[in-house]
């Protein structure tokens, strides 16, 4: 669920960890963090908001079903490039110096793995709908399959051009693919193809993103295969590989809940509701997070640098994602049928729901990259396991009251997760619990400020529903940042670092942030 998964936001933003934070870094490591960090804001701007586009047609050409048809056969993916990786890319990515035995061991190991469990897991696809009692989305799973090797082979490039820190080129293939897809989507769509718009979808974004990265990585494995590199490896990936597996098996566990028991329509707008989340957060924090694992790792031996890196990369996080997600939540009622149409009306409580949760559970980002940063993924792994266990029971017990309480039940679990987070942070990074509630309890009252201001605006307004919808969002922008300013007025200067502003209007609200409060 996109309220609950702190841990699979994090595997869509490529199995990156945080926000990045500049203070307390090397003078030119910084600068190339905020580089990155601001050509990936970028792209995200560029490719969310164009992909909401593209989901607000396809809601109009592809039903319910379909959407939860292919909502089910996805979920199973995740679960083949988990064991086919075996956290070698997280390891080429943080590890010293990988020479070309090793990262010719990790890519030989990634691809055989993916077309032996791809490969096996294609034989099983009847076995799989038939568990999910999605028989509809038999062939779909099959496709998707088929495109697995595709994705593990580019996972050493990309893991080079992170290294590299080249996150503008990442960010242009990222954006090139994207917008590709989504006008092969709506092509689809258009022609009558249903639950194989989506797909077409996911196939061209692979097909391009692995092309260009093994173009501009500059790097082909060789016929070389160590055992002792491949041990070391998988001495720090497993852990990586059963906190992601652990993720995978709740979506997947979430998934057939809600599909045995409300079935695919009910899938479906709970997909609506959950790609409207998503893209908030992306948006807002999850944007920035490929960089972070880099700078945190290159910090970590000075606890001070440590602390302040974590601190303003959690606060910039909040910051910049609570307001998105405030006016989500706030707005659901006028958006989803302006964007996906008023058949999608089942989805706005639960995307109210999830877009709460969502505030909760962005700050995950930065604590997943810290623990993966200081090579402790054993301790995340405890915690996401509890938490995940904790959101699948949850699910259970909830669902035959519908999907809106599904998605409140996940409020509580987000606060009660969020509490344990904070105190285990606390202990790795030598802060107080206290400290880091107060860096939340900030942000929050800024959130309270402008919800409440957006809530005011929502119900004394009347008119076209487009209207409606952006009073409300100048609104809730408009007061959150100002309240942001007040009240951290640091985490807002970094926040328009960010931002997809015009510079002449960067440079000014800058100067604002100068001021005294």
């Amino acid at each position: 669920m996109a309220a609950s998964s702190h841990e699979s936001l994090a595997r869509d933003a490529g199995n990156s960890q945080d926000a990045p934070s500049t203070e307390g870094a090397p003078p030119g490591l910084a600068r190339t963090a905020a580089s990155g960090a601001a050509w990936l804001t970028a792209q995200k701007w560029v490719v969310r908001l164009s992909g909401l586009i593209t989901i607000a047609v396809l809601a109009r050409l592809v039903s319910p079903h379909d959407f939860g048809v292919v909502a089910a056969a996805a979920a199973v993916i995740p679960f083949v490039l988990l064991l086919s990786d075996l956290g070698l890319s997280t390891y080429l990515v943080q590890t010293e110096d990988p020479d070309e035995v090793v990262l010719s061991t990790g890519f030989w190991f990634s691809l055989s793995a993916a077309v032996v469990v791809g490969g096996g897991l294609f034989a099983l696809v009847p076995v799989v709908v038939n568990a999910l009692q999605v028989p509809d989305a038999g062939p779909v799973l099959q496709v998707l399959l088929a495109s697995v090797p595709l994705v593990v082979a580019a996972s050493v490039p990309t893991a080079l051009l992170r290294r590299r820190m080249q996150f503008r080129t990442l960010a242009l293939q990222g954006a090139l693919g994207a917008g590709v897809a989504q006008a092969v989507a709506i092509v689809v769509a258009v022609a009558g193809g249903g639950a194989w718009a989506l797909v077409a979808q996911a196939l061209t974004t692979t097909l391009i993103t692995s092309t260009l990265a093994w173009t501009t990585a500059r790097w082909a494995p060789s016929w070389r295969f160590s055992w002792r590199e491949f041990a070391a490896m998988t001495r720090f990936g497993y852990k990586i590989v059963a906190v992601e597996l652990v993720a995978v098996l709740r979506n997947w566990g979430e998934t057939a809940i809600v599909a045995v028991s409300l079935g695919t329509v009910a899938l479906g707008y709970l997909t609506i509701a959950q790609r409207l989340v998503r893209v908030a957060q992306e948006l807002g924090g999850s944007a920035v997070a490929p960089v972070a694992v880099v700078v945190l790792a290159k910090v970590r031996e000075t606890p001070d640098r440590l602390r302040q890196a974590y601190r303003r990369a959690s606060t910039l996080t909040y910051g910049v994602a609570t307001p998105l997600l405030t006016y989500v939540a706030v707005a659901a009622p006028v958006v989803i049928p302006v964007l996906f149409g008023s058949r999608w009306g089942a989805s706005e409580p639960v995307t109210r729901g999830l877009a709460i949760a969502g505030i909760l559970t962005i700050g995950a980002f930065v604590d997943h990259g810290l623990f993966y940063a200081l090579g402790r993924p054993g301790k995340w792994l405890v915690y996401a396991t509890i938490t995940d266990l904790v959101t699948v029971g949850t699910t259970a017990l909830v669902v035959s009251r519908g999907l809106t309480a599904v998605a409140w039940a996940f409020v509580v679990v987000a606060v009660a997760a969020t509490v344990v987070r904070w105190a285990l942070v606390s202990k790795e990074i030598g802060t107080t619990f206290v400290g880091l509630a107060r860096s939340f309890g900030s942000v929050v009252v800024c959130a309270l400020g402008s919800t409440t201001v957006g809530l005011l605006v929502l119900t004394s307004t009347s008119g076209p529903l487009l209207v409606r919808a952006a009073l409300v969002g100048v609104a809730v922008v408009t007061v959150h940042l100002v309240l942001l300013r007040l009240v951290l007025p640091a985490t807002y200067a970094d926040a328009l670092e960010l931002g997809p502003l015009p510079a002449r209007v960067r440079v000014r609200l800058k100067r604002l942030s100068r001021l005294p409060s």
